[in-house]
């Protein structure tokens, strides 16, 4: 086992923080967990089918493992019908195989840009497509398919859910020496910085921010955060992996 100086927070919410926060300290690694949202399901079986009727035969896109999660729970993806399936990145992958569908499609680059590079969409025109997400995100991708000639729907399958913190919770962070917080995407990064204004500019200097997507390490470079790392990657193994190399001052 080795051993770090390394403090880290993990933000990631319910279960799977919990259990990165758990294979961190297996590691070596100090680390706590703090949700800042939970999720809670957003469209059900009747609104489902009625997304379905009026994009027959889709092009099925998941955006996230809780697109994946909370849209099988509606309604179980085994039923629905499509043309193909897309998921963001392998976790997106792992979640729609877990939920008994195969041939699904990946980019190499886990982001919009990455899936708009996918030959399966570069000639949609007149295609019917369905984004599946949870309320809100970026809009690059469905505006860059309707160029391209696509009918574009959202399914919104789930909401994220802001907690309620204590509001000492920063100098409980303090407490425990934090020096590092894993965020994986910009609605978390906005949250933290905003949970974060109170105190010195330490959080702003000295705090290491380990990021999912060099998007989300430009958003926090505007935001004032002045050590930010791109682990390329929201999952356990590029951040476990990019945790494990790090050289903390």
């Amino acid at each position: 086992m080795t051993t770090s100086k390394l403090k880290v927070l993990i933000t990631r919410p319910q279960e799977k923080g919990r259990v990165l926060a758990q294979k961190l300290t297996q590691l070596g690694i100090c680390a706590s967990h703090q949700a800042l949202f939970s999720y809670q399901a957003l469209a059900n079986q009747s609104q489902i089918k009625q997304s379905l009727a009026l994009s027959p035969h889709p092009v099925l896109i998941f955006v996230s493992v809780p697109a994946v999660t909370y849209a099988h729970l509606s309604w179980p993806l085994q039923h629905w019908p499509h043309q193909s399936v897309i998921a963001v990145g392998t976790a997106t992958k792992k979640a729609l195989q877990q939920s008994g569908i195969d041939n699904v499609i990946c980019p190499q680059e886990h982001n919009s840009e990455g899936m708009l590079a996918l030959p399966e969409l570069t000639e949609v025109d007149k295609k019917q497509i369905i984004i599946v997400r949870g309320n809100g995100g970026r809009e690059l991708m469905a505006e860059t398919l309707s160029q391209r000639g696509a009918k574009v729907n959202y399914l919104e399958s789930y909401q994220r859910i802001w907690l309620s913190l204590p509001r000492d919770i920063p100098q409980q962070w303090q407490a425990k020496q934090i020096n590092c917080i894993v965020i994986t995407s910009n609605a978390l990064l906005e949250r933290m910085v905003e949970i974060l204004a109170p105190l010195d500019e330490c959080w702003q200097k000295n705090c290491l921010y380990v990021v999912a997507s060099e998007r989300i390490a430009a958003k926090a470079k505007t935001l004032g955060l002045q050590r930010v790392i791109n682990a390329r990657g929201a999952d356990d193994q590029a951040i476990t992996g990019t945790l494990l190399n790090l050289e903390p001052k």
